[in-house]
């Protein structure tokens, strides 16, 4: 039976190569790749700050199987025709990692996208930020974003790293208040026992939480079940998965282990 206008499957995204131009660590844990060149004509940008792409990578000899790994795009430049993707480097753990830590100018990389689903809301009477390293890039974007469209905006960042050299400068606004939580253990209640104990702020709070996903399972608990939000105002998503490779974790996402809300 043919699909009506309202149900067709949305078309494939189509795949655009890029050439990596610049390569900067930005601390012992993270790698910004700078992407363009030609390619840069065919991505449709959006206006979203937790924009993705998913990238195409090929798995090591022998197997040589085509697989794809999901990124935030930190940045894109207009001007500069470029885009930046910050990758987490846990040594030779995993496959983007290791790509980006090893890339050189010229280097080629094939993405399809972006997708994205949220933004800062200027009209919202605070923000509340919450994540871990995954969620970094997604983050910073908002927070640019926030500076600014609402230089005086109000609220809070809690952001979970292993230690203390992921530690990086953030823009915010300057009624933004960052708070760094280093905890090697990586306990899933850290986040959330921050937030719980946070002075929250008055009026509407937008809230953007992403992270790993039992991480973003107690933190739910706590908007939902403690602050009582409202779901129309929250963000909220697990990135990854400990002890899952991505392939698992998207996987798990249609089982009920992998459901967040």
């Amino acid at each position: 039976m043919a699909l009506s206008s309202r149900t067709a499957a949305r078309p494939p995204r189509p795949t655009v190569e890029f050439e990596v131009v610049a390569v900067a660590h930005v601390s012992p844990q993270l790698v910004r790749v700078t992407l363009g060149g030609e390619g840069f004509a065919q991505f449709e940008d959006r206006p979203e700050t937790d924009k993705y792409v998913k990238l195409k990578f090929t798995t090591p000899a022998p197997e040589s199987l085509p697989v794809t790994r999901t990124y935030t795009v930190r940045r894109v430049d207009h001007d500069a025709r470029t885009l930046d993707i910050d990758f987490v480097v846990h040594g030779d753990e995993g496959l983007a990692g290791p790509w980006a830590a090893r890339a050189r100018v010229g280097d080629r990389l094939s993405l399809m996208g972006p997708g994205g689903g949220y933004s800062p809301d200027p009209s919202a009477d605070a923000h509340v930020f919450a994540g871990d390293l995954s969620a970094l890039p997604a983050i910073a974007a908002a927070l640019e974003a926030l500076e600014s469209a609402k230089p005086d905006a109000r609220g809070h960042v809690v952001i979970e790293v292993d230690a203390e050299t992921a530690i990086v400068p953030l823009p915010a606004p300057n009624a933004v208040q960052v708070e760094w939580i280093v905890d090697p253990a990586h306990d899933v209640e850290a986040l959330a026992a921050v937030l719980g104990q946070l002075d929250w702020p008055e009026g509407t709070v937008q809230v953007f939480a992403h992270g790993e996903r039992e991480s973003m399972k107690t933190v739910r608990r706590v908007l939902f079940d403690e602050r009582g939000l409202d779901r129309a105002h929250v963000s909220l998503s697990g990135y990854w998965a400990r002890g899952r490779t991505e392939d698992r974790f998207q996987a798990e996402k249609r089982e009920p282990i992998g459901k967040i809300l």
